[in-house]
């Protein structure tokens, strides 16, 4: 087969994890994280620090960070997640980037037809507002956040909304956490996770069908994986 080739792709369908997957956001995360913990005289956190926190909502995020500089009970947790959500949503987009090769991997994908989807454990109204300033929204079919449907990752029904709303067919998930991964198996799509991400374990003990470095080797790592029946 003709690795150029926009025909025979095996997958009708890419879904993707965002934080720590398409996007760098761990600038903003942080800060948003310190933003809260400052607010109680804590001292900051390194977005290095922060990084494995990310990946089950800003809450979990948030939780991992009180505990991480004193602890916290639950009605300090509920405060000082409005204290993040807020400062956050004013500040989505500072320091957030696609990693690097992400567009061109988008485009190569696009020119072989298949649809893309995005279903991220973040907030709806987040994910499209990043998207939407970094002008990515109309490359993806379906956008689906960890609100969407009052459910989020680990669980397979967001991901199977992600397939569905972007037609049915073959598909593949990609992502960086447990999370994604036990979603998309749950779901019967093959995963393929980013060593570059947000990891709170080593990317080998995920569990995904393959590893991938760098964005170079998406589409030949999806061209050897097999579809699973969605």
């Amino acid at each position: 087969m003709d690795a150029n080739s926009p025909h025979d792709f095996p997958f009708a369908i890419v879904g993707f994890d965002l934080d720590g997957t398409l996007l760098d956001t761990s600038g903003d995360l942080a800060a948003a994280v310190n933003h809260a913990l400052a607010s109680i005289g804590r001292a900051p956190l390194s977005v290095e620090a922060v990084k494995p926190m990310i990946g089950g909502g800003a809450r979990a995020m948030l939780q991992h960070g009180l505990d991480a500089t004193g602890g916290h009970d639950a009605e300090m947790l509920d405060w000082l997640h409005r204290v993040l959500l807020d400062h956050y949503e004013a500040n989505l987009a500072v320091h957030t980037a696609p990693f690097p090769g992400v567009l061109q991997s988008l485009d190569e994908l696009a020119y072989r037809g298949v649809k893309l989807g995005i279903m991220t454990n973040k907030l709806e109204r987040f994910a499209r507002a990043i998207l939407g300033s970094l002008g990515l929204t109309d490359r993806f079919t379906s956008i689906i956040g960890g609100d969407t449907l009052g459910v989020a990752k680990p669980s397979p029904r967001p991901i199977q909304a992600m397939v569905e709303q972007c037609g049915g067919g073959s598909a593949a998930f990609v992502g960086d956490s447990i999370f994604d991964v036990q979603a998309a198996r749950a779901a019967g799509l093959p995963v393929v996770a980013c060593s570059f991400g947000f990891l709170s374990q080593p990317v080998e003990a995920l569990g995904a069908d393959a590893i991938i470095d760098g964005y170079a080797e998406l589409i030949p790592t999806l061209m050897r994986l097999s579809p699973s029946a969605t």
